[in-house]
């Protein structure tokens, strides 16, 4: 008897100092968190690329001199605006002068001895046939007289478009052939943005989708408006290594400029029963996506799910979750399985 009382008294030692022990330890960690609820409706996903202001195909003009010769004058600069037949680099034009005198001369010559063999041919002196070759050698000789005084009409470069000066590669002085591009306009009221995605992004685009646009690089500008992919280039550029892809600007919120940067959401598709969450839910673990699914309890629990399309903020949940499911949005990479959460203050 007494050595079981004893045990006992060892027992009660025993439980008090595991009661204490509880007493003494800190209570589970209650981590802060962002949360919200799963959602179900309409989504769509979207494809987002940075891409820059450009003019529209068929809306820019290059223009370089006539043939050889030196900048004289430049009398505009890049980012101008200019209207059409003003004049933009003018060139020396003693050569191109020289040359409209010269075809100007022939062409008299060809014409009087034209006069002459018709006159001879009429009246039987000399074969119809010199007649006949007199006319072809007036119409080469008035074919060269006008390209003459083309190319010294060209000893002036004016702007064929209205529009903005996009490159000026013209010096005062400098020495140029003929052909090679001098100056650049573009008509600034045709304006597109060309994208680059991805050969893989590019195939969940089509001609016809609505695009987002905003300013600059990241998704965090302004608005500017919106547009709609107008094509979808089928081949891989050989540096970019992507395929590109041009939006047509329907509505602006403002004037675009040429080479402006611009970040766009192109609509890729839309389901009307998916259920979504915040980006910021997923938690990438290998190959797999978790998101940590909030119980009444407030424990915060690990689930494996399966995500379709995305958005620039939301994304589409195929299967391992259902609507009206609380999960842990801000501070869900910090979070660990069957931690107890409570949501932030905002």
């Amino acid at each position: 008897m007494i050595r079981t009382a004893f045990v006992g008294l060892l027992a009660l030692a025993a439980c008090g100092r595991r009661g204490s022990d509880d007493e003494d330890a800190a209570p589970p960690a209650v981590v802060s968190v962002g949360t919200a609820v799963a959602g179900r409706g309409v989504f769509q996903e979207t494809v987002d690329a940075t891409g820059e202001v450009a003019a529209r195909p068929g809306s820019v003009a290059d223009l370089g001199a006539p043939g050889p010769t030196r900048v004289t004058r430049v009398m505009v600069a890049v980012g101008q605006r200019v209207r059409a037949g003003q004049p933009l680099v003018t060139f020396d034009q003693t050569a191109f002068a020289a040359e409209a005198r010269t075809a100007a001369a022939a062409l008299a010559s060809a014409e009087h001895a034209y006069e002459r063999a018709k006159r001879l041919s009429d009246a039987g002196i000399v074969p119809r046939k010199e007649a006949e070759q007199a006319a072809a050698d007036l119409a080469a000789a008035r074919g060269s007289a006008q390209v003459a005084r083309h190319t010294e009409a060209l000893a002036t470069l004016r702007s064929p478009i209205a529009g903005v000066v996009t490159r000026m590669d013209a010096v005062l002085g400098a020495s140029v052939d003929a052909g090679t591009p001098l100056v650049e306009v573009a008509d600034a009221s045709a304006l597109d943005v060309q994208f680059t995605l991805s050969p893989a992004d590019a195939a969940r685009v089509r001609p016809g989708s609505v695009v987002s646009l905003l300013e600059g690089p990241t998704a965090g500008g302004a608005t500017i408006g919106t547009g709609m992919v107008a094509d979808v280039g089928a081949a891989v550029d050989s540096v970019s290594h992507g395929v590109p892809v041009r939006v047509r600007v329907t509505a602006p919120s403002r004037p675009l400029r040429i080479g402006e940067t611009v970040t766009g959401h192109i609509t890729a598709g839309e389901r009307s029963d998916a259920v979504t969450v915040p980006v910021a839910a997923l938690v990438p673990a290998g190959d797999d996506v978790t998101v940590f699914v909030v119980d009444s309890a407030g424990i915060a629990h690990a689930r494996r799910v399966t995500v379709g399309g995305r958005s620039a903020t939301a994304a589409e949940i195929r299967s391992g979750l259902a609507a009206g499911e609380r999960v842990v949005t801000d501070g869900a990479y910090g979070v660990q399985d069957s931690a107890r959460v409570r949501a932030a203050a905002r």
